[in-house]
């Protein structure tokens, strides 16, 4: 077959030159998000032994011991979220009315009251207080039920437990006095009318984003008890105990803080390679690159560390609009390895192990946490209820103060932001392309996260699979990394001269999205905008992003934080090599290429770019805003928080890089965002609001006064193809001018 190309005719070849024929068929946009998802599990499994070069122990005295940790330690509080000073206080408050006593209950020896206690501004902790009447205090504890457990259960108040996994209740009879925090539950419900949410996971999602977290607010919770029980004026020992969800926030908090004398952790400990199969909420950004259990574990010593093999809770959540997750007993060999691989173990004390751990309730190793000289009460004894707490009225009070400390931290992240944007230089665009640097290196090692790899060869493979009137599309596939490969169409006009070089749009499509959904015309949304690009004389890119196949994609974020990592960790290495690739063509001008995304591909148009420097400019479209206040609010319509999206939350955004910052490391490139007024992606004020930051930058301090631009138009969440190509054709300067 013959092609007038230019004024000579030449035969359209089947494979681009230096490409080897690409023999892939079928769905590969599914063989790749595959492809990643065998990465990433090698990756995980590669963490056990790569943890060992973060840590230098030292357990030949408790003070070496904690100097060699701080600084983990300290790493460790930042990813919970716990970072805000403890309010402090004398005592926990009884909740208490004219009509009500704050007495709720009295045991064999102790009495239990109804408290609260502050933690931070606006919040509180809240739950029951077991206090021994009229003897000495053995020990002071903070018992942490499961996230599904109430107070009264695990104090025996209320029905739904065996008598022996009532610790909180024995250890009072056995004359400890014991603080028992309400933890936010897994209750299930629709989130502004839409998204099937745990209570865990609707705070979670507020709080991630901004560098917080429900686990790191719970710890608080325990630590301000702590804080209390340690300006007491008797020499008790302070010790946590907890089961299922308050296990972990026992281990947490053993590891945070040595103040902390002795610790149980029952239905918890096991592996954590499989965290991304857990419940959200215990999604902890990094958790496998230093923390095992077994390292958190290491950590706590001298001090004793019970740890009670029981049956894990069992817990199955849907996806329904929230991110499904379960909770399952590991294998006794399963938590056996986790323990060995402690780098000391002579403080655990481990038990029972028969073989039937699906079958051990929680309680069945008090003895062994309690003070040497305390001695565990073994009959169970009545206990005579004075009144019920509305727990459930409780609860919401819990949540509810959660999410309001999180909605006042979204305008304070403002001035976070610009005190850790405060060494920029503005004084020329060569001292700001300088200092910007280092802020670009934070935002890929620290926010998107780096795999510290080299790209693969090319290894290109092409087959020639579109031929319309003005261009002709190939398919193309680059390797990047081990099983991660980029694919994409390349779409060349048929009136390319041989040895012509010309601009590259690299057109991103967006969520559940195709190449060819930018160019077949059949997705109103996109407005055939990469092919109109290459008829008007573009060369076009569309690159495959892997944000497809719904929960297999979203899985690839949840595997991907357990890392440090996020879906951009691996996308941007594609784009690199796409880039790299593209430089290498001969048509290609490789200082004239451009990224134009909508929707998940906007999201892509600010983080890409920012991390790819190969992009001499940036559009995004259908997705520009107050990022933060979209994924964090829960006072919008246009939130993520009713949302699907699960795996959008990124961490700590809201303290380093919202939308303007990403713009930032775009500068002093070309950057545009085009706006459909009625886009419901965000409220035009909002996008304005952040839109107004990156024109100052730019315009103002910069003094480059046709780099950033923003185009208004009346219309939804779709490319409008006016603004912003006048934008590309500017700034790639094409059709070329004439010398």
């Amino acid at each position: 077959m013959t092609l007038a190309i230019g004024s000579n005719l030449r035969v359209v070849a089947e494979t681009l030159p230096g490409t080897q024929p690409l023999t892939r068929n079928g769905d590969i946009a599914a063989q790749m998000v595959a492809g990643i998802d065998r990465f990433l599990l090698g990756e995980i499994e590669a963490s056990i032994l790569e943890r060992a070069k973060h840590w230098e122990w030292d357990f030949s005295s408790p003070e070496l011991h904690q100097q060699a940790i701080a600084a983990n330690q300290a790493r460790l509080a930042h990813r919970l979220g716990v970072r805000e000073p403890r309010i402090p206080f004398d005592a926990p408050s009884l909740l208490a009315t004219t009509e009500t006593s704050a007495l709720v209950a009295q045991g064999a020896g102790y009495d239990v009251f109804a408290v609260r206690w502050p933690v931070l501004k606006s919040m509180h902790g809240e739950g029951l207080l077991l206090v021994p009447v009229d003897r000495k205090i053995v020990a002071d504890i903070i018992a942490l039920p499961d996230a599904d457990q109430t107070p009264e259960q695990i104090a025996g108040l209320a029905d739904g437990l065996p008598a022996e996994s009532q610790f909180a209740r024995r250890l009072a009879e056995s004359g400890c006095r014991v603080i028992i925090p309400t933890l936010v539950s897994r209750d299930m419900a629709r989130r502004g009318g839409r998204a099937n949410l745990s209570n865990r996971e609707y705070v979670y999602r507020s709080s991630f984003v901004q560098g917080r977290h429900v686990i790191g607010y719970e710890i608080q919770k325990v630590l301000a008890c702590v804080d209390w029980f340690a300006r007491g004026q008797d020499d008790a020992e302070i010790g946590v105990i907890g089961y299922g969800e308050g296990g972990m926030l026992a281990l947490y908090s053993g590891a945070l803080d040595n103040r902390i004398e002795r610790v149980c952790i029952s239905g918890y400990v096991a592996p954590r390679e499989r965290i991304w199969q857990e419940p959200i909420s215990r999604n902890v950004f990094g958790r496998l690159e230093r923390y095992g259990d077994a390292e958190l574990l290491s950590m706590i010593w001298p001090r004793p560390c019970v740890i009670e093999q029981s049956a894990h809770p069992t817990v199955t959540l849907p996806g329904e609009g929230g991110a499904p997750g379960q909770i399952t007993t590991p294998t006794d060999e399963e938590v056996r390895r986790e323990i060995a691989r402690a780098a000391c173990t002579d403080h655990l004390i481990v038990g029972p192990v028969d073989g039937d751990q699906v079958n051990h309730p929680c309680g069945q190793m008090l003895a062994s946490f309690l003070p040497a000289g305390a001695k565990l009460v073994t009959v169970d004894s009545a206990v005579k209820v004075v009144r019920m707490i509305d727990a459930a009225a409780r609860q919401q009070r819990q949540m509810e103060e959660m999410d309001a400390y999180d909605q006042t931290l979204i305008r304070a992240n403002d001035f976070r932001r610009k005190d850790f944007l405060k060494d920029l230089k503005t004084s020329s665009v060569d001292a700001y392309e300088e200092s910007v640097e280092k802020y670009r290196e934070i935002f890929y090692d620290d926010v998107i996260g780096r795999f510290d790899r080299p790209l693969l060869p090319f290894n290109s493979q092409s087959r020639k699979t579109w031929e319309e009137a003005k261009w002709i599309g190939y398919e193309v596939t680059l390797d990047v990394f081990p099983d991660v490969f980029a694919y994409g169409v390349l779409m060349l006009p048929k009136d390319l001269q041989p040895g012509e070089q010309r601009p590259v749009i690299v057109c991103q499509h967006g969520l559940e999205g195709r190449p060819t959904d930018l160019f077949d015309g059949k997705k109103a949304a996109y407005d055939n905008f990469a092919a109109t690009l290459c008829e008007q004389g573009y060369i076009v890119f569309a690159p495959q992003n892997p944000y497809i196949h719904q929960d297999q994609f979203r899985t690839l974020q949840r595997k991907s934080n357990a890392l440090g990592k996020t879906l951009f960790s691996t996308i941007v290495p594609q784009h690199q090599q796409i880039v790299n690739w593209l430089k290498a063509q001969p048509n290609v001008d490789p200082q004239r290429i451009a990224f134009y995304g909508l929707s998940y591909g906007g999201k892509s148009a600010m983080r890409i770019p920012a991390l790819v420097p190969d992009y001499c400019l940036s559009i995004c479209s259908g997705d520009f805003n107050d990022w933060v206040l979209k994924t964090a609010t829960t006072q919008h319509k246009f939130s993520y928080v009713w949302a699907g999206e699960y795996e959008i939350y990124e961490f700590d955004l809201g303290g380093t890089f919202n939308y303007a910052e990403m713009a930032a490391l775009i500068c002093p490139r070309p950057f545009m965002v085009e706006r459909g007024h009625f886009d419901g992606c965000g409220d035009d004020e909002w996008i304005a609001y952040e839109f107004a930051k990156v024109r100052n930058l730019y315009q103002a301090k910069l003094h480059l006064t046709d780099r950033a631009e923003i185009e208004w138009f009346i219309g939804g969440h779709e490319i409008h193809s006016q603004g912003t190509f006048a934008f590309l054709n500017k700034h790639l300067n094409w059709p070329q001018s004439l010398p």
